[in-house]
């Protein structure tokens, strides 16, 4: 047990190790033209080891050192309350209230459909296409498009908006969750066609013997067999959920969100906010992953697929 976790866990960190090393040689190599020139209006002429130090300490680099994103990211999360707009706590709550939203519904959709094409084969023959080539539509390019629909019909006078009665940041998320949403139900359509598919044609016979309706098969034979496929494609759609999040918050203004501390990020020149946002962005899909994989474990353990 010791063994399989130590061959598990020492690539992984010798990974870490080798991306940070590169990392360190990345930030000396596009920031030192920056301080050798700044150095140089001043009259100074560093050596090599003061060069780095400086490059590793700029204010505004064009690649932070990870040291500088740690300190940033540790400052903007743990020294301030979570209810601080100016804390990336805050904002990833934003951003993962969208992304969550638009899983729930992603997921939903994408099983209902895999359900429908499975048992119908106009549908195979004539929605199936349509929903890979709804994928090769840019989403940045999209976004604003459908975030301000979306965001209008929630809010305008109609008789949706009406009966949902949402305020502006209610209607704002659901707009943003259509987005999250559009990117994740794609996996899970795919995944669960091919779960639902995944019996052997003996099997299938085997409760047409028995005289089972389609609904009983569904239930009792292809459902089971799809849910390692369905739990596969859901950490694929998550982690796409995450970025379906912050792609609805780029091009429309949002003032809150991870999406949002990238913009005010490049806007300022801030490149040491930008990385720190990008990685709690990494770190919060990583949690969402793993969310997922220990519910598979749970539940396939109910079924009884492992001890």
């Amino acid at each position: 047990m010791r063994s399989g976790f130590g061959n598990s866990v020492v690539p992984v960190l010798t990974m870490v190790a080798a991306l940070i090393v590169i990392w360190y040689g990345a930030a000396i190599w596009l920031n030192s033209p920056v301080i050798l020139d700044r150095l140089s209006r001043e009259g100074i002429t560093p050596d090599f080891f003061g060069l780095v130090l400086r490059t590793w300490s700029y204010n505004r680099p064009i690649m932070p050192a990870p040291h500088q994103v740690a300190i940033d990211l540790y400052n903007s999360t743990l020294t301030l309350a979570p209810s601080n707009k100016r804390s990336l706590i805050y904002h990833a709550w934003i951003t993962l209230s969208a992304t969550l939203l638009g899983f729930v519904m992603g997921t939903v959709l994408g099983v209902a459909l895999a359900i429908f094409i499975v048992h119908n084969r106009a549908a195979d023959r004539s929605l199936m296409p349509w929903i890979i080539a709804s994928q090769t539509v840019p989403i940045l390019a999209v976004a604003p498009v459908i975030v301000v629909l979306f965001f209008n019909l929630l809010t305008g006078q109609n008789l949706i908006a009406q009966a949902l009665r949402l305020n502006a940041e209610g209607a704002q998320l659901v707009s943003k969750g259509v987005i999250s949403m559009y990117l994740s139900f794609f996996p899970v359509v795919v995944g669960m066609v091919k779960g639902l598919r995944s019996p052997e044609l003996i099997q299938i016979d085997l409760m047409r013997t028995y005289s089972a309706s389609s609904f009983q098969t569904l239930r009792l034979l292809r459902l089971p067999a799809a849910v390692p496929f369905l739990f596969a494609s859901m950490k694929v759609g998550v982690a796409a959920s995450l970025v379906g999040a912050i792609v609805a918050e780029l091009p429309t203004g949002a003032q809150s969100g991870i999406g949002a501390k990238l913009l005010i990020g490049s806007y300022n020149g801030q490149t040491i906010q930008i990385w720190s946002a990008l990685i709690l962005a990494s770190i919060l899909a990583g949690i969402l992953v793993a969310i997922v994989g220990l519910v598979e474990r749970a539940s396939v353990r109910v079924m009884g697929a492992r001890p």
